[in-house]
């Protein structure tokens, strides 16, 4: 094989790739990154950081109203669409530069273009094949919209960032993150907004009583829900795009959005031509080592569908470069990986919901608090916070943290730290709080409301 061009070529620069890319040629391996769009995959240019940054946006409007409470006059502020996207443009294509900036100094070999396994050592870009001695594919997933009548005139959340207009009615279809964050969203910035969902609560796999709390505060913010339906059809009309239910009712809306899943992007890449097994859902199937059915094959990230976030597609990266080009010590572990929401309020959770506890644990101890923050004592804001600890009464372990507050994120993050290192409520119980905050109702809860 000394005809090789590259020690190890990736398909797809999202942030698995690119961090692969980069950790591997540090290391003196010959790297090649193909990518037919943007620098820095889903993340950077369609999820979490137009995401997050277009949250802020959203806040700004509630916090104008709050602020009369502290004594602060103001005309009411109106939402400038076109400047927000102007500026989050700027910034992702900031973004972008910096990804190309670290890749080129890292002596990666960048190829824009739609790449194709042709085997386990060829890919073939725009028509060109190149050699190498491995493979990654880090191409990510895609939303999906179900196919029904009139699909076509619902998008996704790839396309809600750049809408020509502001959407004044937005139905949101799904009850996962994604769409509960788009529904809060859109409805700070000033949409009316109604979220459906075929199940009988949001956020399916969370703790029951984050769920329900966190569905009560959208609502309070103005986001109607209605569980237990489906759409049946779309269709366009005078004045949008209506909609038709399973039950028969309607509604009309300047805009459909469906979030009501993510697929791996494995469609036209010659994986099963060249022998790469899928799943049923077509994620590539790996082995502990990220190895694919072929060897020489690997895959990380969105890609092989364990768990759809950022930092884990990273750490998957790093694990698999570490595996090829250094020590090999470097391990993933799945078990506690925190995780936020980022609706209004934001939602942030690490470890086991309460049901998960108890079918592992057997006796679980029960601490939960909520409260109006202070904050909200002056502002007016009717918001509340919902702070939850889940115990395993034999060891006295910390299992399950859960929060619905503002910053649950910033918050979480730090006793996920904690957990990881085997905390106990007795140990939560002897630090002492940070005083006047949200995150001491942590350290200050001290009677289980149930064993």
């Amino acid at each position: 094989m000394s005809d090789l061009e590259f020690d190890l070529f990736i398909i797809g620069a999202g942030s698995a790739g690119v961090r692969a890319a980069r950790m591997a040629a540090q290391r003196g391996v010959r790297v090649a990154v193909a990518e037919d769009a943007a620098l820095g995959g889903t993340c950077v240019n369609l999820g979490c950081i137009p995401k997050k940054l277009y949250s802020y946006a959203a806040h700004y409007g509630e916090a104008f109203e709050e602020s009369a409470g502290f004594g602060w006059s103001h005309v009411a502020p109106t939402l400038d669409w076109s400047v927000l996207k102007a500026n989050r443009a700027r910034e992702i294509s900031r973004l972008n530069a910096v990804y190309r900036r670290l890749l080129d100094e890292a002596g990666v070999t960048v190829l824009a273009g739609r790449a194709r396994l042709v085997s386990a050592h060829e890919v073939q870009v725009d028509g060109r094949i190149h050699r190498a001695k491995r493979v990654l594919v880090a191409t990510g997933g895609r939303p999906v919209v179900p196919v029904l009548p009139g699909h076509e005139l619902a998008i996704t959340s790839e396309h809600a960032f750049d809408l020509p207009q502001f959407p004044r009615r937005l139905v949101v279809v799904g009850a996962g993150y994604i769409a509960c964050e788009f529904a809060s969203i859109f409805r700070g910035l000033g949409a009316r907004v109604t979220q459906l969902f075929r199940g009988e609560q949001i956020l399916r796999g969370f703790d029951d009583d984050i769920r329900s709390f966190l569905a009560s505060q959208m609502q309070l913010q103005g986001v109607v829900q209605r569980c237990r339906v489906q759409v049946a059809s779309l269709q366009r009309v005078a004045d949008g795009v209506e909609l038709t239910l399973n039950d028969g009712s309607t509604l009309v809306a300047d805009q459909v959005l469906y979030a009501t899943g993510r697929r791996p992007n494995t469609h036209a890449l010659g994986l099963q031509e060249a022998g790469v097994a899928l799943s049923s859902q077509g994620a590539i199937l790996v082995d502990e080592k990220f190895c694919s059915s072929v060897p020489g094959v690997y895959a990380v990230g969105d890609v092989i569908d364990r768990i759809q976030l950022t930092p884990v597609a990273l750490a998957e990266a790093m694990t698999l470069v570490d595996g090829l080009y250094g020590s090999g010590q470097r391990r993933i572990d799945y078990e506690g990986v925190p995780t936020a929401v980022f609706t209004h309020p934001n939602v942030a959770t690490v470890g086991l919901s309460e049901a998960q506890a108890r079918e592992r644990c057997g006796q679980v101890r029960i601490f939960r608090s909520e409260f109006k923050p202070l904050q909200h004592t002056l502002s007016g804001s009717a918001q509340r916070t919902l702070m939850k600890l889940v115990v395993d009464a034999r060891s006295d372990r910390v299992v399950g943290l859960h929060m619905v507050g503002g910053e649950a994120g910033e918050i979480v993050q730090g006793f996920a730290v904690a957990m990881k290192a085997g905390a106990t409520k007795a140990m939560f119980d002897a630090t002492v709080g940070i005083h006047p905050t949200g995150a001491e109702e942590f350290v200050t809860m001290r009677e289980p409301v149930m064993a």
